[in-house]
């Protein structure tokens, strides 16, 4: 199932997993996740929430992945880089360490199918993202201005992101795995 918004533009997914995993100790969108790794397993629930494509931010040739074009900028770097190669389309935006996400959750961000940006609320990702020239000159500024705040929330601001409530059983499932500790108390 290939989902499309009213305006009948394909929807394509994207993985940031090009972080440092400095907290994990070694790369976290390769890390076990019930007989896949980490980074399959999250482009797996983008395909099933009805991504045609899902486009992932790293240096991860095998699976397309696209290196940051500015290093150390973090989630936002990533989202840059993904950005500036992708054709204009919607995108559900997913970090890599948020294996328990649920495709029918990620679905939710489409409730306001023309909006800029829409996320959970106190949640910063995942979101659903315009990809346009309108959000990639926002996301140019802040990584080419220093003395900008260089964050996924100062995008969503700059964007007018749409908040939508979130029940605290659904806030479990974006719990991320930033530490041996995290995985495993995820997991479980």
């Amino acid at each position: 199932m290939t989902m499309r918004t009213t305006t009948n533009i394909p929807i394509d997914g994207i993985v940031l997993a090009g972080g440092l995993s400095t907290r994990m100790g070694r790369d976290k969108a390769l890390l076990p996740w019930h007989g896949r790794t980490l980074l399959e397993h999250v482009r797996g629930l983008l395909r099933q929430a009805g991504c045609r494509r899902v486009w992932v931010s790293g240096n991860y040739p095998a699976f397309g992945g696209i290196a940051d074009r500015v290093a150390r900028c973090g989630p936002l770097g990533g989202l840059y880089s993904v950005a500036m190669c992708m054709p204009e389309s919607v995108a559900l935006v997913l970090p890599v360490d948020t294996p328990n996400v649920t495709p029918g959750l990620l679905q939710r961000l489409f409730a306001e199918p023309t909006a800029a940006c829409t996320l959970f609320a106190d949640e910063p990702l995942p979101m659903r993202l315009q990809i346009d020239d309108r959000c990639r000159r926002v996301l140019q500024e802040l990584i080419e201005k220093p003395q900008a705040h260089r964050s996924l929330r100062a995008v969503q601001e700059r964007l007018g992101a749409i908040e939508l409530p979130l029940a605290d059983n659904e806030r479990k499932l974006l719990l991320n795995c930033n530490s041996p500790a995290d995985l495993e108390s995820i997991a479980s």
